[in-house]
């Protein structure tokens, strides 16, 4: 696997020509507008046979040789990797990074809103291979506690099933446009509203072939902590073998007071679920001011508080397939896919900036005399978020969500990733 980042003057061809890569698989993988036109900062992914690069945090007691033969390669390629690094005074806690042949080896989770079953099937087909879980985002829950479907999602469940994906039930606290507070406290607050919830989601789960649920109750109100917690026992408990998916804020520290992370006791849902899935996502958040959507230094603290109250094994991190677009002053928001916003760089003109504290790209352009900054994700970033999960040895990561082309992170797990089927 390299990365290129293109450079002023330079065209698909230079670039084809120097790697022996054709245009069009250049084009195709990352999913470039035409075979024309570039902008300086772009990242293109670029599949070749090197090994892929595994990253790992050297911990007591570890022997350079051990390491090697950990990750099957030896130790004048990890040295060669690692300049400076003394193999003789192995420092705990450093970082390596280590060409191996050895596969980071995670699940993946992918939502999908399924409000085009034709559209969604041939989506599903072409990352079959990708995805260990699909969450049907297509329920909610009335006053009283009773679950039901409010998009019909039956071929793709069926075609998940065909294709060795595990279908999910993603239920959330949603009415209208938003998530609702009062929704979630009302049921959650009241033995019997909870106990309709939890019948209501087994018998919809089993009825329509789920493997399992996915849980995304936001904005639950502090008081609600402990019966969200009890909520969770008695679902895992009903759900007799099938999973149980919990999505929650990111935090880096309890705050039980705090009206959207109050509510989570990571280390209660850790131990009542199967899976969960901090959202590492929306740091830079619509109507908020210009800022990366998930910088790895945040997530990384997020990450070391979450291994702190849930199993690793047992934590996914959230990655965005959406960059955001906003109007500097009012910050008004605009959301576009990761292909999409790469593309409006290429078709404006605008040359891609990579912040390297956030580990993050964005660019700035001007329309109708408003001037825009537009924090995405692309391979640079992405690749940083894999490390992460790699170095702190999580289960892996979701998705948000799987209709928004991102053909760099789909290429990048079918070539240096092993999904767990």
């Amino acid at each position: 696997m390299a990365v290129h980042v293109v450079r002023a003057g330079e065209s698909l061809w230079s670039i084809s020509n120097r790697y022996g890569v054709p245009v069009q698989t250049i084009v195709s993988l990352n999913g470039l507008p035409s075979a024309v036109s570039l902008v300086p900062g772009l990242a293109l992914y670029l599949p070749d046979n090197r090994p892929q690069v595994r990253t790992y945090r050297i911990k007591s007691g570890d022997l350079i040789w051990k390491i090697a033969e950990q990750f099957q390669t030896n130790t004048a390629s990890i040295l060669a990797a690692n300049p400076g690094v003394n193999p003789n005074r192995l420092i705990t806690g450093q970082i390596l990074s280590i060409p191996s042949p050895v596969k980071l080896t995670i699940s993946t989770l992918g939502f999908i809103v399924p409000t085009n079953e034709s559209a969604v099937l041939p989506l599903l087909d072409s990352l079959s291979g990708q995805l260990t879980y699909l969450a049907s985002v297509a329920y909610s829950f009335t006053a009283e506690g009773y679950a039901y479907n409010e998009i019909e999602d039956q071929a793709i469940i069926a075609r998940s099933r065909q294709l060795n994906i595990t279908p999910l039930l993603m239920i959330r606290n949603f009415t209208g446009t938003d998530f609702s507070e009062e929704l979630a406290g009302r049921v959650l607050s009241n033995a019997t509203y909870r106990r309709n919830l939890i019948n209501s989601i087994v018998n919809l789960t089993r009825e329509r072939n789920f493997g399992g649920v996915s849980i995304d109750f936001e904005f639950i109100p502090p008081p609600q902590r402990n019966d969200f917690n009890q909520f969770l026992r008695d679902l895992k408990a009903e759900l007799n073998g099938l999973l149980l998916h919990v999505n929650v804020h990111a935090k880096t520290e309890d705050i039980p007071t705090n009206r959207i992370i109050g509510a989570y006791d990571y280390a209660a849902i850790g131990n009542a679920a199967d899976l969960v899935a901090i959202m590492t996502i929306d740091y830079g958040y619509p109507g908020g001011p210009p800022d990366p959507i998930a910088p790895i230094t945040w997530m990384e603290e997020v990450v070391q508080y979450s291994i702190t109250q849930i199993n690793p094994q047992k934590l996914q991190v959230a990655m965005a397939l959406y960059g955001y677009d906003k109007i500097v002053g009012p910050n008004t928001t605009r959301a576009l896919s990761l292909q999409a916003a790469q593309n409006q760089a290429i078709t404006t003109g605008s040359p891609i900036q990579y912040d390297l504290a956030a580990k993050s790209p964005w660019y700035q352009h001007w329309l109708t005399g408003m001037h825009h900054i537009v924090w995405f994700e692309d391979i640079r970033s992405l690749i940083e978020k894999y490390h992460l999960i790699d170095v702190y040895q999580l289960n892996g990561t979701t998705f948000w969500q799987i209709s928004l082309p991102a053909p760099q992170n789909w290429a990048y797990l079918r070539q240096d990733i092993n999904v767990i089927k």
